[in-house]
């Protein structure tokens, strides 16, 4: 029998990060949008710039002709305030005038109706520290903001010295400057946001449709990535369509280059596929060939041994041995034929066959066979029926018993269910030996396999195909056998399909 292994898990590829890698259509779609995002942006941010620039140009220039007027209110005379100045001809609505004749300050707005509105005792005093400021920095005729908070807000100002003497200051709203940018802004906002929007709907469709080629190229290589290449006749003729092999774009390239691995890879199929044929017929041929010279050399130490003739111990004990090797020789010539038919696809019996009495004889046999191991059998109420080769199956069991009993010691309690799961029979062999090394579960349903020399062995030669018979035979079943394995616990769990 073959050690016991199973086969290795498959390894764990570490990411960074938990989340999914983008996609090539995605990263493309959002470049896109982006680039277009920060142009848009650029282009608002500077167009809002520019209009704001010249919207303070101007209203500098309606600043300075309010106070050209302002002045001329005072060359009549030395009096005038805050209100002869809001009240002067063309003076718009929302203009700001403070007056300082000396000892006397009038300052106030004018509201959309055009009535004078005065200013509370901080903005004055705020004003006036403009303006004493702007005088004493000689920056009179030079406009200036100022933001007076509450229903005010902001205000482009100048300060002027009338010829006659008073200081006055004259301002009019930025409200206007800045609505009309605010406005521009939300105006480039909603165009750039639905701009945005239908680009990234273009530009989705286009990379969809650009990527197209490169997604018929991927499900080719996913087709020939699903195709049982390891085992059997394999038809390789899957093929990146002509249309995506043209080499002056990089998709075709790309499905060029698939191409020829795959005729490549083809070619290696079918030589391997060849010599596999040749290696096969030739065990075949062998082993059906030894079958004769086996028994008669097995018929002829059996009639020695019989014959009555007084023969020397030493040549007793040679015949005995001849006869055990050729029965050892004959039962490993008769699994290498099994494998061989198996290998070329034979099919094998599909008859009905009564699991739960086929495993009281598996286990009856076993039991005979291992006295020194305790034997415990789990059967349901009901008779299960498998769709299969009755002896077939019996040597798969046979050999799942025969090797918890070699690979394991005296002692050893091996417990055997049936049971059924959906349409499929179950049967379980589970053993409380030492487990199976981790070295050996790699090569677990290979042939030939052999455990390592410190684990038990039973008497009895192991040719190392107990355990690679189980799997062929299961899967000419439709079935399925897989092994968990653990120190003081092994299980084999066999899968056929119902009759």
């Amino acid at each position: 029998m073959s050690p016991r292994s199973a086969r290795p898990p498959a390894p764990v590829i570490a990411t960074r990060s938990g989340r999914a890698p983008w996609t090539l259509r995605r990263r493309l779609v959002v470049a896109v949008v982006g680039l277009l995002a920060l142009v848009s942006l650029v282009i608002g941010v500077v167009s809002v710039a520019i209009l704001s620039a010249n919207l303070m140009d101007g209203l500098d220039s309606q600043l300075e002709n309010t106070a050209e007027r302002s002045s001329a209110l005072f060359v009549r005379g030395p009096g005038g305030s805050a209100s002869d100045v809001l009240n002067g001809p063309s003076q718009q609505s929302g203009t700001l005038a403070l007056v300082y004749d000396g000892s006397t300050v009038t300052a106030g707005y004018t509201d959309q109706s055009g009535t004078v509105v005065g200013l509370t005792n901080d903005q004055v005093t705020q004003l006036v520290t403009e303006l004493d400021t702007a005088v004493r920095n000689g920056q009179t005729s030079e406009p200036f903001t100022v933001d007076l908070g509450g229903d005010v807000g902001e205000y482009r100002v100048m300060a002027e010295t009338a010829r006659t003497g008073p200081l006055f200051l004259v301002g009019l709203p930025v409200s206007s400057v800045t609505g009309t940018a605010t406005q521009l802004a939300v105006i480039i906002a909603l165009v750039s946001l639905a701009g945005i929007v239908l680009v990234a709907f273009l530009a989705t469709a286009i990379v969809r449709l650009a990527l197209r080629p490169l997604q018929r190229v991927t499900e080719t290589a996913t087709r020939v990535s699903e195709l049982p290449l390891d085992r059997g006749e394999v038809l390789l003729v899957e093929r990146v369509p002509a249309a995506d092999t043209d080499p002056r774009t990089e998709v075709g390239r790309v499905g060029s280059a698939l191409n020829r691995m795959l005729d490549h890879v083809d070619i290696a199929l079918e030589t391997r596929q060849a010599s596999e044929n040749k290696v096969r017929q030739f065990v075949a041929d062998a082993s059906h060939e030894l079958r004769t010279p086996l028994a008669s050399i097995r018929g002829y130490s059996e009639l020695t041994r019989r014959s009555g003739q007084d023969l020397p111990d030493d040549t007793k004990h040679a015949i005995g041995r001849i006869e055990s090797e050729s029965i050892r020789m004959t039962g490993l010539v008769e699994d290498l034929l099994l494998l061989a038919r198996l290998d070329e696809g034979r099919e094998l019996e599909r008859e009905p066959v009564d699991l739960t009495s086929l495993l009281v004889d598996v286990v009856s046999d076993a039991h005979a066979a291992g006295r020194d191991h305790v034997w415990d059998l789990d059967l349901p109420e009901e008779p299960v029926l498998a769709a299969g080769d009755g002896p077939r199956l019996h040597q798969v069991f046979a050999n799942l018993l025969a090797n918890a009993r070699v690979h394991n010691e005296p002692g050893t309690r091996v417990e055997v269910a049936l049971a059924t799961e959906g349409d499929r029979a179950v049967v379980t062999v589970t053993d409380n030996g030492p487990g199976i090394p981790e070295n050996l579960r790699a090569t677990l349903f290979e042939r030939f396999a052999r455990g390592d020399s410190s684990r038990f062995r039973g008497t009895g030669g192991s040719t190392g195909l107990g355990l690679a018979i189980v799997q062929a035979v299961v899967q000419a079943h439709h079935g399925d056998v897989t092994v968990d394995s653990r120190p003081g616990r092994t299980n084999f769990r066999v899968e056929l399909p119902l009759a």
